[in-house]
């Protein structure tokens, strides 16, 4: 049986949603989340944009309960 994998590192939505909610944790799970999966330019983006990035987290965080892919590629 697959289980669904949360967004940040496989962990559950609230700790996902709780992560989200720091700027600064937001930001560098973020970034690492999108290294890990292979997205090096999504990851880099994260990298220079990742205030404004947070923001869009935060929000696709709270309703829909996935991080923000700008690169879904």
């Amino acid at each position: 049986m697959a289980t669904k994998k949360g967004d940040y590192f496989g962990l559950a939505y609230i700790v996902s949603l709780i992560l989200a909610i720091i700027p600064f944790t937001a930001w560098i799970c973020g970034m690492i989340t999108r290294f890990s999966e292979g997205k090096i330019v999504a990851g880099i983006i994260r990298i220079f944009g990742g205030w404004l990035i947070w923001i869009l987290d935060l929000i696709c965080m709270i309703f829909s309960k996935h991080i923000c892919r700008v690169l879904p590629v």
